[in-house]
C-alpha cells in the first residue's frame, strides 16, 4: 500500500519543472498549476503578467515508502537555480520565483534543513534564495499545460539536472 504525500514547489516555468519531477523515483503524480497568490482561480494569462502574486508551480505527489520529502526537495534544487530571485533562465518575474509551499511545521523544518544542506554542498556560487511560503490554495493550470513537454518534446525548458 502506497503512503502518499504532496508538496507544491515553484522554480521557474512549470513545464520543465513538472517534466523532470514526474520522472523522479517515487513520484506518482505531478500537476502544473498556480500557488501563492490571492486571486481566486487564476488563469495563465493573468499569472504571466506577474501581478497576481501566484507562481507557476508544480504539485508533486510521491510515495513516502519509496522516497522521502528530503530527497524530493534535494532533487528540486538539482533541477533549477535556487540562487536567483524571481528568475529562471530567460523567465523573469515573481511568477518564476523559487519557493516551497509549506503545509506544516514538520515540512518547514525539513525544507530549512535541505536548504542548509544545499548551501553547505556549495553546488552554487551564491546562496540559496528559495523562499518558504505558507501553503495557499493550489489551482490547477489549464489542461494544455499539463505534461506539456511530454506532448511537445521540442518545447521550451530552462530546467536540467545539475551534478
Amino acid at each position: 500500500m502506497k503512503k502518499l504525500k504532496s508538496i507544491v514547489v515553484a522554480g521557474g516555468c512549470f513545464w520543465g519543472l513538472e517534466h523532470l519531477l514526474s520522472k523522479f523515483k517515487g513520484v506518482v503524480d505531478t500537476e502544473a498549476g498556480y500557488a501563492g497568490g490571492d486571486l481566486i482561480d487564476p488563469t495563465y494569462n493573468e499569472v504571466k503578467t506577474g501581478t497576481t502574486g501566484h507562481a507557476e508551480s508544480v504539485k508533486i505527489t510521491f510515495d513516502t515508502e519509496v522516497v522521502s520529502l528530503q530527497e524530493v526537495l534535494h532533487y528540486f534544487f538539482k533541477i533549477h537555480n535556487p540562487t536567483t530571485v524571481n528568475q529562471q533562465g530567460n523567465d523573469k518575474g515573481t511568477q518564476y520565483r523559487s519557493t516551497i509551499f509549506i503545509e506544516n511545521k514538520e515540512d518547514q523544518r525539513i525544507a530549512k534543513e535541505v536548504i542548509n544542506e544545499v548551501n553547505a554542498l556549495a553546488t552554487f556560487s551564491d546562496p540559496v534564495r528559495t523562499t518558504l511560503e505558507m501553503d495557499k490554495v493550489f489551482y490547477s493550470a489549464e489542461k494544455y499545460h499539463q505534461k506539456y513537454l511530454e506532448k511537445n518534446p521540442g518545447g521550451y525548458s530552462c530546467h536540467f539536472e545539475r551534478s
